[in-house]
């Protein structure tokens, strides 16, 4: 698998990454393992987990997989904080500084690490002064429990602002956003403002939460996310008619270079200089497979086709 550097730091990241946000709930330890192993053997490295994922059993998975059949340095282990679940099921986000590194040490429990790779931000907190959240981020790298720092979700402003006041030889050095041919958002500031900052910009959801596998073309299979009681909202967004050309331009590109169409859809977002690497979230090792077996570059005649389908 291809490795990229993340901006203008010395890591190397696979330019695929390995999402667990199903693990420990739809996705058990064993297939867990599976998906883990046979990312690595493929050559993938970076895994995005967070303590949102499953109430920590996400976590705790990786954790449990890392004591004991993987090597904690083949790894380029990225977690998150900032964000929890209230009572009511409902995201809460605080980033406080006391916030931030509460949850950092609650993470390196589950994980049964000392630091992590890459510890993100996973979203901006209008009551948190972005001066707190840098000094918080670098507090993190300066006391070892962090190698690289970076923020989800957050704008280009607020990315620039906040890398600005990075201090201490800490820097800024990533951005994820959710970008895939259904959310090209990202191309309008964000991906300007990473490459001119020298940050990397992560990008996340490339199968469009699953919509751009084709699946979902004909009817919502028992077995998807858009069936599931706790995942039908997340998948929900992207099944409306007006990404209906976007998903058949997906599925006639790939049947014309005969790959699965999940292939398609992640080799275009790969294929813009911007992005460092492309994180997807298969349930099964099975769904992974196709993507792992594949180097796919697109011809340039189908990449620019399915920028227009999508525009």
């Amino acid at each position: 698998m291809e490795q990229r550097t993340l901006g203008q730091t010395g890591l190397r990241v696979s330019a695929t990454a390995l999402g667990t946000m199903t693990w420990g709930s739809d996705t058990d330890e064993h297939e867990a393992k599976d998906l883990l192993t046979e990312f690595l053997d493929a050559g993938g490295t970076l895994l995005d987990t967070a303590p949102g994922y499953g109430q920590g059993t996400a976590e705790e998975v990786v954790g449990s997989l890392m004591s004991g059949s993987v090597n904690r340095r083949d790894v380029v282990l990225m977690t998150k904080a900032g964000v929890t679940s209230g009572p009511d099921g409902s995201a809460q986000i605080e980033t406080s500084r006391r916030t931030l590194l509460n949850s950092l040490d609650d993470s390196l429990a589950r994980l049964g690490t000392d630091h992590v790779d890459l510890f993100m931000v996973q979203s901006p907190d209008p009551d948190t002064p972005l001066e707190e959240v840098a000094a918080a981020l670098q507090s993190a790298v300066t006391s070892g429990r962090a190698h690289y720092v970076g923020v989800c979700h957050f704008s280009a402003w607020q990315v620039a602002y906040l890398a600005g006041l990075m201090r201490g030889g800490v820097s800024l050095s990533a951005a994820q956003a959710e970008y895939s041919l259904v959310r090209r958002s990202p191309e309008r500031e964000l991906m300007a403002a990473t490459q001119n900052l020298g940050i990397g910009f992560l990008g996340c959801a490339a199968l469009g939460r699953g919509v751009l596998t084709g699946k979902y073309r004909h009817t919502i299979p028992a077995d998807s996310r858009a069936a599931s009681t706790h995942l039908a909202a997340y998948v929900e967004p992207y099944l409306k008619e007006r990404f209906t050309g976007v998903i058949e331009a997906v599925t006639t590109a790939a049947q014309g270079l005969d790959v699965d169409p999940m292939v398609v859809a992640v080799a275009w977002a790969l294929a813009n200089p911007a992005v460092a690497s492309s994180i997807v979230g298969p349930r099964t090792a099975a769904q992974l497979r196709p993507l792992l077996a594949s180097d796919l570059q697109l011809p340039p005649q189908i990449y620019v086709a399915l920028r227009e389908a999508s525009a």
